[in-house]
């Protein structure tokens, strides 16, 4: 038989405070009716005081384990995807670890931006096929309102904070994570990018994005490795059962379902309410549409997302 990392727990978090474009809009130069129609989202999550990136990330691994019905000592791998760690150095997945109340394992952070969860997912899934652990938990948090720029009105509407978790337990069988496929091009670096770092400026910086552009290579990269994973995994579009994608641009999605032939309704939406969370996005929809009844066991997943980098990437699993 076959050693897979099988997802046998999700969980998210989502700071209280949703914030609707209504308010955005008293703020900076825009409107709910502008936000709608070129994004879809509706409402975002900010996070507040004593809120990070780690708290967050801690909720929704304590929320997948409990799914999982994993004990947090049975955990050997914590892979944390973040773009927004509580400090430059030590890794947060270090913090979510002593809050879980393991003294022992291996764990650290993974910076992929936005497709940071994919990137995090596919080095757990090769971790526990070499036997590294038999228990992982892989978190994608953000809190991108601390990286934003509140008076540019084309990206301040676009981000919120949250985060989610997967479980993942090593299992032989047929179920599990079939396939990864992963991506990078840093010659489009000054497309979306932070202007800030500690080794340039001593400082965090602010987002910065040139979003047409993003938008077109975000659609062509999503289709492609969509379509790459799919035939490494051995299966074909018309058998998938659910799209689980990066909640970047409700336009973005519908496109790259369209380029594929995949009907709109298979696609998981949740940035409607969620906003942009970056590496989040992916596990927070997963969860959604797990505890809803939507993806069941036995389903054929296809995740997928694009961020800053470039990065893209997709992953083929059999829930």
């Amino acid at each position: 038989m076959t050693r897979r990392a099988t997802i046998v727990g999700t969980g998210a978090a989502l700071p209280p405070r949703r914030v609707t474009n209504d308010e955005l809009a008293a703020r900076v130069d825009t409107t709910n009716e502008w936000i709608v129609e070129r994004t879809g989202i509706e409402a975002r999550h900010i996070a507040g005081e004593g809120e990070t990136t780690a708290t967050l990330a801690t909720e929704a691994a304590r929320k997948a384990l409990a799914a999982a019905g994993v004990a947090p000592q049975q955990i050997g791998l914590i892979v944390l995807a973040t773009a927004t760690p509580d400090q430059t150095f030590p890794a947060s997945a270090t913090i979510v670890q002593t809050a879980l109340g393991i003294d022992d394992c291996i764990a650290f952070d993974v910076q992929a931006v936005c497709t940071g969860f994919l990137y995090a997912l596919s080095v757990a899934d090769n971790m526990i096929k070499g036997g590294m652990a038999d228990y992982a938990i892989v978190i994608g948090a953000e809190t991108f309102s601390r990286i934003l720029d509140w008076e540019d009105r084309a990206t301040c509407v676009l981000f919120g904070d949250g985060a989610g978790a997967v479980v993942l337990k090593a299992e032989d069988g047929e179920r599990g994570i079939l396939a990864t496929r992963l991506h990078a091009d840093g010659r489009h670096n000054e497309l979306l990018y932070v202007d800030g770092g500690p080794s340039t400026t001593g400082t965090v910086g602010k987002l910065r994005m040139k979003g047409k552009e993003v938008f077109r290579h975000a659609v062509v990269n999503l289709a492609d490795v969509l379509s790459e994973t799919l035939e490494a995994a051995g299966h074909r579009p018309e058998e998938v059962d659910w799209v689980v994608p990066h909640q970047a641009n409700k336009r973005i999605l519908d496109a790259t379902a369209k380029k594929l032939g995949l009907a709109p309704e298979k696609v998981i939406v949740t940035v409607n309410e969620h906003a942009n969370t970056s590496a989040a996005s992916v596990p927070l929809a997963l969860d959604v549409a797990v505890r809803d009844g939507r993806i069941k066991p036995g389903n054929l997943l296809v995740l997928e997302a694009m961020g800053g980098g470039f990065t893209w990437g997709a992953a083929v699993v059999r829930y």
